[in-house]
């Protein structure tokens, strides 16, 4: 398979226009994976774009691509959205990558009551700006042709104005309902919000407030998972319940 590469921008380039790749990924491309002149390579714009080429200069500050083909991918519908709790260590960075690999098209980066992690305005900049770059580099690994957008930090109560237009799923142990016993309607457009509580799992507040604004709980089996796996474990099952897999 094809080495893949990423814009920085949205491109309108076709079968025989060239592209470049500068800075960082024009350096990742030449001094890292050592792209070679001649070599067939595939570049996305993280929206769609998918074109394949190949490389007709290579250097550490510029990398021409010669475009021999292009398709252009629908954005999935509905989307699948992970609203990770912050949690400490680099578990809810671990579950920002996952998540991008198996398919999440939104990240929402959740201040839950019960994370030990917490971002002042300061941190939430910088955090979001780092989950940005993981998702980027996920999602180029996995040759995804959309690149998932990282919201701004979110609150309950912005959660809760989301279940309004959008089908809010609780990931809680203590759920009645299995994930695999909710009807995942592939023909309801309507977005999907996974919503993973951090280490301590959702308080029971949160649990109350978001319920009563139309979400459902749901369990994954019997097991307690961490709050670095219980995202992924869900996007694989729904990605296959809506007949994305």
């Amino acid at each position: 398979m094809a080495l893949h590469f990423l814009l920085d921008e949205p491109t309108s380039a076709h079968a025989g226009d060239a592209v470049m790749l500068t800075g960082a990924e024009a350096h990742h491309a030449a001094a890292v994976r050592r792209v070679r002149v001649g070599e067939e390579v595939s570049v996305g714009d993280g929206r769609g774009a998918w074109l394949s080429g190949v490389c007709e200069t290579v250097s550490p500050r510029e990398v021409v691509v010669r475009i021999t083909a292009r398709t252009d991918a629908a954005a999935p519908r509905p989307r699948l959205v992970l609203v990770q709790a912050l949690a400490k260590g680099d578990r809810d960075e671990l579950a920002v990558q996952a998540a991008t690999e198996l398919g999440i098209d939104e990240i929402v980066p959740w201040q839950a009551a019960r994370s030990v992690s917490r971002w002042d305005a300061t941190k939430a900049v910088k955090g979001r700006a780092r989950w940005a770059t993981i998702v980027r580099e996920a999602g180029k690994q996995a040759h995804r042709p959309w690149i998932p957008e990282v919201t701004d930090l979110s609150s309950t109560a912005q959660l809760a104005a989301r279940a309004v237009t959008a089908r809010v799923l609780l990931l809680e142990p203590t759920a009645p309902q299995a994930l695999t016993a909710w009807s995942a309607d592939a023909t309801d457009d309507r977005d999907i919000l996974l919503v993973v509580g951090p280490e301590g799992g959702i308080a029971s507040e949160e649990l109350d407030a978001l319920t009563r604004a139309g979400a459902t709980q749901v369990r994954l089996g019997h097991e307690v998972l961490r709050t670095s796996t219980a995202g992924p474990a869900a996007i694989a099952l729904l990605s296959a319940a809506l007949g994305r897999w």
